[in-house]
């Protein structure tokens, strides 16, 4: 068959860029070597871990907080296999969302790993049955990543567990190991740290989420040692061993002193890696930097004519909606359009609870290049909405320019952190000033009140409520 655009890859950079160039007028076909459509994101990562945090929070406020809400029940227990099943339906409701959106689009889906013979011609294999060849115009890389190992610490999938399999374990584990205090490692500590497990939290850095600002970070640890994490940072780990129901991970303190922890399971979560396997980009004369990574220009087109790369498998954040953005960004060049992406404004989301948001610089960015700024913070125990829903841990942090009062990063820590950055990177793309945000109207008792008092805080010093 002939296509005028073929996507290898149905995450939501895939899925997004196939449905853009349709819309647009080509024929498109997508490519994905699984059964289901969705990726990474929809299949084992976003969603289904969203499912998690949803189900497991919910018990904690069982345990904890029904009762001075006046609700009044015997003691909760966490239906671990419950939990799963409702993670599966939320995860094929999404998936078979996909597939119509395909259909409706009328956009062909090949099951199966795609390959390149040229840069015209995809070899398409599929689990069972003959490999089949497709012919295209131009190609999107949408291929994604996948977990990242560490040398001495090989994932088994049985004790020494990924984030795959974290979403699916028979039992809740008595002592959970945590490798890497990002966002995987903090938001599933938190699954299972809700629901009974003792979870420990080893991180090479100094902080937890250590790419977002640091005041985030502090603000974190804070919130999540009511749930019983205990946090060894500076830690290098060494070793880690799996005997039986044991695994054993050894660590060396920033004194240079030996730390040893026992667990019955151990998450390895330091982060993902470009997955390219199986493309055959040396087809096409394709190669990859020193981190796996498919190299693309300003327009994320390879040095091959009519091949481009998107996502996870090229330069910047491994997240969902930076590879949508990029998906459509191809899509709309593609049809002669001339769109643009602002990277310095896609936000970041940690799901734990409270949930933490940042678009923007960090204050430690700023120092770095060494530009003047104002901060601006207020705290959601100030608000009458936090009060109310017994919300009161976190922050939010705003970071504007000393001369010109422009907003340079805005930083939430706290309930719905997670919806409130939109308000952050549309101010930011519209180059709004701290001053601007603080004199519009904000509804009365919300969350974003603080946004308000933040921006008044930075931008004269003078937020009316603490």
């Amino acid at each position: 068959m002939q296509y005028d655009v073929t996507v290898i890859g149905s995450g939501p950079g895939g899925y997004v860029a196939a449905i853009r160039c349709a819309q647009l007028g080509f024929k498109t076909a997508i490519i994905e070597k699984y059964n289901t459509l969705g990726g990474t994101c929809l299949n084992v990562g976003c969603i289904p871990s969203k499912a998690m945090l949803d189900s497991t929070e919910h018990f904690h406020n069982a345990e904890t907080t029904f009762k001075d809400h006046g609700i009044e029940i015997s003691k909760p227990k966490a239906n671990l296999k419950q939990m799963i099943q409702r993670k599966a339906d939320v995860v094929k409701s999404n998936v078979d969302g996909i597939a119509f959106l395909m259909k409706k689009n009328k956009i062909d889906v090949h099951h199966g790993v795609g390959s390149f013979i040229d840069k015209n011609t995809i070899k398409v294999t599929p689990e069972k049955g003959n490999p089949t060849e497709i012919k295209t115009d131009k190609v999107i890389i949408a291929t994604g990543s996948k977990p990242a190992d560490l040398p001495f610490a090989k994932i088994d999938k049985k004790r020494i567990i990924s984030s795959t399999e974290a979403l699916e374990l028979k039992e809740v584990p008595k002592h959970m190991i945590v490798i890497g205090g990002g966002v995987i490692g903090m938001e599933l500590g938190s699954v299972y740290a809700r629901i009974g497990s003792q979870v420990t939290v080893v991180e090479y850095m100094d902080r937890i989420i250590p790419t977002m600002d640091s005041t985030m970070g502090k603000e974190l640890t804070k919130a999540t040692k009511k749930l019983g994490i205990d946090f060894k940072v500076s830690h290098k780990v060494t070793s880690v061993e799996s005997k039986g129901k044991e695994v054993t991970v050894k660590a060396e303190d920033k004194k240079g002193n030996e730390v040893e922890i026992k667990g019955d399971y151990c998450l390895v979560a330091i982060g993902r890696k470009p997955y390219t396997d199986g493309l055959g980009l040396e087809n096409i004369g394709l190669k990859t930097d020193d981190r796996g990574r498919i190299e693309v220009d300003e327009h994320l087109k390879t040095s091959v004519d009519n091949v481009y790369a998107i996502g996870d498998v090229i330069r910047g954040a491994m997240l969902a909606h930076k590879a949508e953005e990029e998906g459509v960004l191809v899509a709309e060049q593609l049809a002669g359009q001339k769109p643009h992406i602002n990277y310095r404004l896609i936000p970041g989301v940690v799901y734990t609870w409270p949930e933490v948001a940042s678009v923007g610089y960090t204050e430690e960015e700023l120092k770095d290049e060494g530009r003047e700024y104002k901060v601006g913070q207020f705290p959601y125990k100030a608000l009458g909405r936090a009060r109310a829903s017994m919300d009161l841990d976190g922050l939010v942090k705003i970071l504007a320019d000393k001369a010109t009062d422009e907003i340079l990063g805005m930083h939430i820590i706290g309930a719905r952190a997670a919806d409130m950055i939109a308000a952050g990177v549309t101010a930011m793309e519209f180059r709004a000033a701290a001053e601007d945000v603080a004199r519009m109207s904000h509804a009365h008792p919300t969350y974003m009140e603080a946004v308000k008092e933040a921006c008044l805080a930075a931008t004269a010093n003078r937020p009316l409520h603490i």
